[in-house]
């Protein structure tokens, strides 16, 4: 496309800048604009894309897929896991009980979602066995009344292990005293930690023990169903209620994460909008170097002409000095992008280091993700560099309509 005497001649004028300052300070801002809308725009998507592998790697992992409830207890819950895996699209079965209370320990309250799980069973639908911080999972066994804490609830309620907590259940028994709250003493065996939300807000107890706390010993309030497409998840909820019956139904994590999930997406999309203002600002920098360029350089445009170079030659010139502030400036922005996206976790934790502040606790996810995709940084420098290249054109066009009498008459 650009012949090698434009090419000389368009990296001449280009080195010869300097002459003109205003010129060279408005292609620099050119350049740092482009720079630094490319960074921004790589490392924002690569913060997003973090964000959006912890929903689905934590949360979600921590969250069911699908599960089916019972509309009275499940009684022989063993009989409905086998008839639900011979589905291909699920990958293991666990049963569940859950209650909600509160947690109590040496003055201190906290409401708390109690699982009642199969440790075992757990372990193929759930990522918590493999974020311990203390303890195993497979340590609550049946009569024991033993608990595993998520590391936030651990904490605010000032709980170790071994130490005593005290369950208080929102259902009311009638005593020679009145009317009591339901109390149960559990013993800590676990602290997990995911990072999450869901760290103070979960705890697990044996599947058995929970029963016993609902009064529904023996029985499952339904199973909890690990997909291998998490996405099906709804397809595939609406197929197993029709398939089991009025006596279940179903809900999947949509219903309860879903609009996160699509926030995320939709929050993704419209920064990379906006953030694209900032290379297109730095391309209408372009244009106004370019144009002033041309305007400055009329009489060797002039001189060209006379010596023969036709007005396509004198586009191509201009072209490639356009079209090297975009490489230049693309180039730099996407090592910096590069460089900030794989450091900018680090950098939020030194920051909450030393100010002593906590940015993310009030976010699903309490630390800065970054996730860097070459698919994102391939799509946003081809898209700079056609934005630059395309800043070039109008300029370059007007270079070459000028007249070389009308240009030489002022010289």
């Amino acid at each position: 496309m650009f012949r090698p005497l434009s090419v000389y001649i368009g990296l001449r004028y280009t080195g010869a800048r300097a002459r003109n300052s205003f010129i060279s300070v408005i292609t620099l801002i050119s350049a740092l604009g482009l720079m630094l809308g490319v960074a921004v725009l790589i490392t924002v998507l690569s913060v997003m894309n973090g964000f959006d592998r912890e929903l689905q790697t934590r949360i979600l992992g921590m969250v069911t897929h699908l599960s089916v409830h019972g509309r009275e207890p499940v009684q022989d819950w063993h009989a409905l896991a086998e008839r639900l895996d011979h589905h291909k699209e699920i990958e293991a079965v666990s049963p569940f009980v859950q209650l909600e209370g509160m947690l109590t320990h040496r003055g201190e309250v906290a409401g708390a979602l109690i699982h009642g799980i199969e440790p075992q069973a757990e372990r193929k639908v759930s990522i918590v066995g493999d974020f311990m911080d203390q303890g195993e999972l497979e340590s609550l066994q049946p009569g024991e009344f033993g608990m595993v804490i998520g590391y936030g609830l651990a904490r605010r309620l000032g709980l170790n292990m071994g130490d005593k907590v005290t369950l208080v259940l929102p259902e009311a028994t009638i005593s020679p005293a009145g009317v009591m709250p339901r109390f149960k003493r559990f013993t800590i065996t676990g602290i997990f930690r995911v990072r999450a939300e869901v760290d103070s807000l979960y705890a697990y107890v044996n599947v058995a023990d929970a029963a016993k706390l609902a009064r529904q010993s023996g029985s499952v309030q339904g199973l909890r169903l690990k997909l291998t497409d998490l996405f099906a998840a709804p397809t595939v909820g609406w197929r197993l209620q029709r398939e089991l019956g009025p006596g279940y139904y179903t809900s999947d994590w949509t219903r309860s994460h879903g609009n996160l999930f699509q926030a995320i997406k939709m929050e993704k999309t419209m920064m990379t909008l906006l953030l694209s203002f900032i290379v297109a600002v730095a391309a209408f920098n372009i244009i106004s170097s370019q144009v002033m360029l041309v305007t400055e350089k009329r009489g060797n445009i002039a001189v060209l002409r006379t010596l023969g170079a036709s007005p396509g030659a004198i586009m191509r010139i201009f072209m490639v000095q356009g079209t090297l502030i975009g490489v230049v400036g693309t180039l730099l922005g996407t090592l910096l992008g590069v460089l900030l996206a794989t450091n900018v976790s680090n950098l939020a934790e030194w920051i909450e280091r030393t100010f002593n502040t906590r940015l993310f606790d009030a976010y699903f996810v309490n630390y800065l993700p970054s996730e860097l995709q070459w698919g994102d940084v391939t799509t946003i420098v081809s898209i700079a560099l056609f934005i630059s290249f395309a800043a070039t054109l109008y300029p370059s066009w007007r270079a070459s309509r000028v007249q070389p009498a009308e240009a030489l008459r002022y010289e």
